[in-house]
Parts: structure tokens; sequence; C-alpha cells
């Protein structure tokens, strides 16, 4: 199918343009170093409860500012690791492989290269998350991000009623230990705050109603009640499924650009850079619901 036509809004003015036929659209006619209006609030949050990933371009977000715009969709949660946050701004974190004097990293090197939707973790997980490339490597460095939406739509029957029944179980320690081993380990106090919970493994969008998967390779550790090993092979299987080239919008970042996405209806991932090349980005999260 072919994508469909951009569309302007009468009641702000915003322009939404479609990306793909499933997934994205960039926000034109918006800017966001200064406080939005309540129409063009609704508008955006329409805009990403329909695209699930929205982009902003030649934004230009001070930390202030960028706080000031996550803030008018819920309460932020910074990282869970409190030495990645920006300075003066804890509900803001770093991503990137740029050192301080003592030669630490600054922020979350190397992050989210696996398939997941952000601090699934969590009881209350999150609505969405807004990233915004301050340095961006000249190529690689994109993130790819997948419709749970289309990916449920797209579910073959038998997979279908087995995850209709099923609870993912989410362990960022365990994905700590998988993925992130390059990194100092999480101390027992940051262990103790995000222990494993379970979710819906298909999960009803609180906006739209509609039907989303809701497990990843990444964050998903395993399936509820199922033999362990078993229970990963299936999220393995059905993160796969999930992430076909059909259902994915692949951002390609440029300094400036801000990318909002739901995390209740998207999975994304990093993919791959030069990492002799500089990049520097920082990421707001806001609380959602609990999933049903």
């Amino acid at each position: 199918m072919p994508t469909p036509a951009a569309t302007a809004s009468a009641r702000s003015g915003i322009r939404v343009r479609p990306l793909t036929e499933h997934i994205g659209a960039e926000v034109e006619n918006v800017d966001l170093s200064r406080p939005i209006s309540q129409a063009e609030f609704e508008d955006i949050n329409d805009a990403l409860v329909t695209h699930s990933v929205l982009v902003f371009r030649d934004q230009d977000l001070p930390p202030a500012m960028h706080v000031d715009f996550s803030a008018r969709f819920g309460r932020l949660v910074g990282h869970l690791v409190k030495r990645f946050s920006v300075e003066d701004y804890p509900e803001v974190t770093y991503i990137s492989n740029v050192r301080n004097e003592k030669g630490e990293m600054i922020g979350a090197d190397r992050a989210g290269m696996v398939w997941h939707s952000d601090m699934s973790y969590f009881p209350r997980p999150m609505l969405g998350s807004m990233l915004y490339g301050v340095e961006c490597p000249p190529e690689g460095a994109d993130t790819e991000f997948a419709s749970m939406f289309a990916a449920h739509d797209a579910l073959p029957a038998s997979l279908h009623a087995l995850l209709a029944r099923s609870r993912g179980v989410h362990d960022y320690a365990w994905h700590y230990a998988n993925y992130l081993s390059h990194r100092p380990p999480l101390t027992e106090d940051e262990k103790a705050k995000a222990p494993p919970v379970a979710h819906p493994a298909l999960r009803t969008h609180p906006v739209s109603g509609r039907k989303a998967v809701y497990l990843s390779e990444g964050l998903t550790r395993t399936v509820e009640g199922m033999d362990e090993e078993a229970g990963r092979r299936l999220v393995v299987e059905v993160s796969q499924f999930a992430t076909q080239p059909q259902f994915v919008y692949r951002h390609k970042w440029r300094p400036r650009d801000l990318v909002f996405w739901d995390n209740r209806s998207t999975m994304h991932r990093a993919t791959e850079f030069d990492n002799r090349h500089r990049r520097l980005m920082r990421r707001t999260t806001v609380e959602g619901d609990v999933p049903f």
C-alpha cells in the first residue's frame, strides 16, 4: 500500500507527513524551542497515537526545553543508572560514547543495540521516549522502529492464541548482564530498583484500544509459567516476527532531530556505527500506564 498523504491541522497548523505505511511521521510547522500551545499538544498527541513515531527536524532544544516539552505528556523518569544523567537535569539521560576528563563515559554507550521497548521492566513502563541529536556520526547509528500494531495484526492465529494468554518476564538485570557487559556492573541497589516484572504478551493501547505485541528480545527474558529456555525461544521467535522489514521505519539521524516514540506500540534498536565518531544524544522518558 502507498504511504498515506500528508495532512495539516486546522486546530494548530501542524502538518503531519507519514513516512511509511505502518509507522512514523514527520511533524512540521512547530517550534519546540518555546512552550507549545494546547492545540499543538493535542495534535502531537493524536499523531503519536496514530503513527507511533514522530520526527521533528531542525529543532533548537536545550535541556530545559527538552524537559518542558516532554513533561507535557506525563511524569518524567530518569535512567536507573544515575551517572548517565545530564547535569542539573536528572530527568534527562545522555546516550553517548563521549568521555569526561576522567576518561569515564558520560552516558549510556552502545545503548539499545537489540530490539526493546524502553524501561518495560518497570510495573508502569514508559508511555514514550524523546531522543534529541546533539552530535551524530556521519554514517550509521540509525534507529530502527517496528510497529507492534502491525505485527499484532499479522500474527498467525495459533501464535496469537498462545500470546493472548501469556505474560512476558521483563528483567533489566538479566538484560544488563547479557547485553551490557562492557559497562561497570550494576550495583545491588540498582538491581533492587528494577526486579523482574511480568506484563501481557499482547497489550491494549490505553488511548486507541488497538492491540500490540509486547515482547522484546532485548528486555523480555522468558515467558511466565513456561520452561525458561522454551519461553526464551518463544520471545525470540515473536520478536523476530514483529521486526520484519515491512513493519519497520529506519531513522537516519541529523543533528537537531528530535524523535518521539510511543513505547506502548513500538520496539526499537540502534544500529552499528564506527565508535571513533562522537555520538551525543539526550533522552527523556515519560511514564505510562500498567499494561493490560
